[in-house]
């Protein structure tokens, strides 16, 4: 038995036979190191820059919200398996976090390697810091170093193919981030307001010098009542804003109350479309890469705004 899987999820590995998670790529004649990941975001990272040299799963799919992901039994499977374990942390994946504090040698918190003088302070929320960090590319930038310098470690023989492909990778993200600086600044200063569902986009703000708006917190288990609708609904008629934004990964019904009360108070604001927060889009689609996620959402608040 693992040390460092708490004895009572044995009593449900048995069941994992009927489940698998999203590649199940954990076949016995694959010796490659089995890593595994939460978020869509850090299985693509391993998928460009060492996808040939290990296998890799992603315990999070298309719409997923990590802020309430409970583990199935399939995941318990996958990371009882899992040479390395990736996620986020700062708390994302609040409800896997004992799970994952009981394998300790064989977990890396990837967005906890950014400097926290970098990070912007969120101490009402589970952890210290706000996690969705994605959104700055530059900051994601680290996030692909640390993981980077992680995977060499754990593929020794192929290290220097992966921080080839690091390299490689760092120089592609560097070019979005000078492309997504330009295509905003198509939009007037004084319509850079983003209003979503939950206040996700804050680092995307603070790079891009945008304000930004969530009616819930910065988790979606964050309660939000009818002052709060009635506080954002008197911001947007009087700011004129003319669009607002749904999450793929939350359910409208936050959004759609902000616009039905804009109407019924005589104003008019548009739905700007839908956007990618804490899920990409389907695998082996361009959405389902990180470059291609923030590229749809950049063109999509670009178009609505501006």
């Amino acid at each position: 038995m693992n040390k460092f899987i708490n004895p009572l999820l044995w009593i449900i590995l048995p069941l994992a036979a009927f489940f698998s998670v999203s590649c199940g790529s954990e076949s016995s004649d694959d010796e490659r190191p089995y890593v595994v990941t939460t978020t869509m975001m850090l299985e693509d990272v391993v998928n460009q820059i060492a996808g040939d040299f290990v296998r890799v799963d992603g315990l999070m799919g298309p719409g997923v919200d990590p802020h309430v992901y409970r583990a199935t039994p399939g995941d318990f499977r996958a990371l009882e398996r899992a040479d390395l374990i990736l996620y986020n942390g700062h708390f994302l994946e609040a409800r896997l976090s004992e799970i994952l504090s009981q394998m300790p040698e064989r977990t890396f918190a990837a967005a906890e390697q950014i400097d926290t003088e970098l990070l912007i302070e969120a101490y009402e929320f589970g952890g210290n810091y706000d996690p969705h960090v994605w959104f700055d590319v530059s900051l994601w930038m680290q996030v692909t170093e640390a993981v980077g310098a992680r995977l060499q470690e754990l593929v020794p023989n192929h290290a220097e193919e992966i921080a080839a492909n690091t390299t490689s990778y760092l120089d592609e993200l560097r070019e979005l981030d000078e492309w997504v600086r330009e295509r905003l600044n198509e939009i007037p200063e004084g319509r850079r307001v983003l209003i979503t569902a939950h206040d996700a986009f804050s680092y995307f703000g603070e790079a891009y010098g945008f304000d930004v708006m969530g009616l819930q917190g910065l988790s979606t288990q964050s309660e939000y009542g009818l002052r709060d609708v009635s506080q954002m609904v008197r911001f947007i008629i009087e700011n004129e804003i003319p669009a607002i934004f749904l999450e793929t990964s939350i359910a409208p019904r936050s959004v759609q109350s902000l616009i039905n009360g804009v109407t019924e108070r005589g104003g008019t604001v548009q739905l700007g479309g839908e956007l990618y927060s804490d899920a990409m889009g389907a695998r082996g689609t361009e959405e389902g890469t990180f470059t291609g996620m923030v590229r749809f959402n950049v063109n999509t608040i670009t178009e609505a705004l501006k």
